[in-house]
């Protein structure tokens, strides 16, 4: 079975609206400051946007304010659009993915960890009117774009409020955020943002320092 090519899919939606003159309300769920530029970049042309922060996933609680001041920052040079934060509810994260805290990286807990930020949106659009919502996570080429936007699919139906299907890291849409980084000097940190993938990158850190010593 072909996969699915969401980039087409949301050029479909964007070239509709277009055809009926239409700006859409759209709410963003956001990861960092870094996904989101391109993603802001290229959407800001065909959208009303408003960034939804909400990540309890992040590790530790500097990270999390940390990257809502690059949020902020990088939008008063991109784009300047409203944003919604949250406070840091780590919580939200540990409790479902107990019992997963030993899954390899792309795994079942990425998966939950997908739909716990995926369904906050869904329920914030829906009471604040947005007429889409999406999220900035698949313009990652680590990140499964499939299962995003099957998730993001499946929460368009339970909530009412229509998904925004995307692939963005599609037509170099992450290269363009790895130079719009480079330009304005936005924080890229190197690991996934959860404390198990800060703890694999540690182990791989000393790893690779025994090699060579």
């Amino acid at each position: 079975m072909n996969k699915k090519n969401y980039q087409k899919e949301l050029e479909k939606i964007i070239n509709w609206n277009i055809q009926k003159k239409l700006i859409p309300n759209l709410l963003i769920h956001s990861c960092c400051a870094p996904c989101s530029s391109y993603v802001l970049e290229y959407l800001s042309n065909y959208f009303h946007i408003t960034i939804l922060y909400y990540n309890p996933n992040i590790f530790p609680k500097t990270e999390y304010e940390y990257r809502i001041l690059e949020q902020e920052r990088s939008m008063s040079f991109l784009n300047p659009v409203q944003l919604i934060s949250t406070e840091y509810t780590p919580n939200d994260f540990y409790s479902i993915v107990k019992g997963l805290e030993e899954e390899e990286e792309g795994g079942e807990r990425c998966i939950k960890c997908y739909k716990l930020r995926l369904e906050y949106a869904a329920k914030t659009a829906k009471k604040m009117g947005f007429d889409y919502f999406t999220t900035t996570l698949s313009i990652s080429p680590l990140k499964n774009a499939e299962k995003l936007n099957e998730i993001g699919l499946e929460l368009e139906k339970e909530y009412g409020i229509s998904y925004l299907v995307s692939d963005f890291k599609k037509k170099n849409g992450y290269q363009r955020s790895v130079e719009l980084s480079k330009k304005y000097e936005l924080y890229r940190q190197n690991y996934c943002g959860c404390v198990y993938s800060a703890k694999r990158l540690e182990k791989n850190q000393d790893f690779r320092k025994c090699e060579q010593e």
